[in-house]
């Protein structure tokens, strides 16, 4: 069983979501607190022994690349004024040498088709897909307890859930757990906005997995699904044949950061835990209501 050291985050799409914000700056470097959506999904993935983040991109994404770099007269102007903390901050972001690659994607073509885009550097390792729109604040990432899982389990797939009402299950994709204990199910199918009323659990897929190397032949000849696009789960589906995978409810608030409300809650919330903020943030949000 190979341990788990790569991640794929797919940061190409438009954001079409929480426009007009997204027109000229990417999704994925809107600002929650006062730090970009980004920032908090490289330090989870950090924080779960990823060694190796595969970005990838499409047009207009340069400035993601551009943010995981020194700004040399910023960084001589704050240490010129004394401002050392922050200095550090923006530093301890920087990737160590190789730490980083950025992959073109050329067209729009859906997760899977993203997640495919990756194969030469994943290579024949096992590795996790952290969807950039998603912050999981957990006392520990949500990540390093999916890993924590796949060591358990002895290797396969695994795929990160969440428990939704059941009346929003048409809006995510589904699992279909067959054998649960506790927080952790062997998985039987999955499905991609199911129809309402339909849905084989309220388990929601969120945006964090880890998966076996073998799901890029798949993905290499999968016809486009919902939305007329590639989609991941079709592939996992399909993998799941041959392959085990395994669901797990981790521990943690889910902050979907590509929807306006949920951008929006995102701040308050993570402001409000914050210890050099949380009374102001909370007597200013007082003082609105």
């Amino acid at each position: 069983m190979k341990p788990v050291r790569k991640a794929v985050l797919p940061v190409a799409g438009l954001g079409t979501r929480v426009l007009p914000g997204t027109k000229s700056t990417p999704k994925e470097l809107l600002n929650v607190v006062d730090r970009p959506i980004l920032s908090y999904i490289v330090e989870e993935g950090r924080a779960a022994g990823i060694e190796h983040f595969v970005f990838i991109t499409g047009r207009g994404k340069g400035a993601i690349e551009d943010y995981f770099d020194h700004q040399i007269e910023l960084e001589m102007q704050l240490e010129a004024k004394g401002k050392l903390d922050i200095l550090k901050q923006l530093r301890d972001e920087l990737p160590r040498p190789g730490e980083m690659s950025f992959v073109r994607q050329m067209a729009p073509l859906g997760l899977g088709h993203a997640v495919w885009c990756a194969r030469d550097i994943i290579g024949d390792e096992p590795f996790a897909v952290l969807l950039p729109d998603v912050i999981v604040d957990a006392p520990q990432s949500a990540l390093s307890q999916l890993i924590e899982v796949y060591d358990k389990v002895g290797g396969g797939n695994i795929v990160g859930v969440e428990e939704v009402p059941e009346t929003e299950t048409h809006k995510y994709g589904v699992v279909a757990p067959s054998k649960v204990e506790g927080r952790l199910a062997t998985m039987s199918g999955m499905v991609e906005k199911p129809a309402k009323g339909t849905a084989p659990s309220n388990w929601a897929i969120a945006g964090r997995y880890i998966l076996q190397p073998e799901i890029f032949d798949l993905l290499a000849s999968q016809e486009k699904g919902a939305g007329n696009e590639i989609q991941l789960t079709d592939s996992m589906a399909k993998l799941m044949q041959d392959q085990a995978f395994h669901a797990y409810v981790y521990e943690g608030d889910t902050h979907d950061c590509g929807d306006k409300i949920g951008l929006l809650k995102a701040n308050v919330a993570l402001a409000l835990k914050r210890p050099d903020l949380g009374e102001a943030a909370r007597k200013a949000i007082t003082a609105l209501l």
